[in-house]
């Protein structure tokens, strides 16, 4: 499917490049090749397949959730570079 460089233009124009003029011819044809190839793929006779989120069987991996025990403030802050009381000090970021 040909696009012309207007349409380019606008497809550029929302994804917020900007492109030269060399360039949108480039980007038409490779758009242009994309869309083809979606045209393609809907050639492709679905009926019976059944829609599916992932190639593979993949199955949660993550552990449960349940509470544990907690470090207290002075194990957690051990390592720290600099202290403020019980939290961590870092420098400013905001101009006083």
């Amino acid at each position: 499917m040909a696009l012309d460089l207007e349409q380019v233009r606008w497809v550029s124009h929302l994804a917020r490049l900007d492109l030269s003029e060399a360039d949108l011819a480039v980007l038409g044809k490779k758009l242009g090749a994309v869309l083809e190839y979606v045209d393609q793929l809907q050639q492709v006779n679905t009926d019976g397949v059944e829609p599916m989120a992932h190639p593979l069987p993949v199955s949660n991996v993550f552990r449960e959730d349940v509470p544990g025990q907690s470090l207290s403030v002075d194990e957690a802050l051990a390592n720290a570079p600099a202290r403020h009381g019980d939290f961590f000090a870092v420098p400013a970021v905001f101009e006083t």
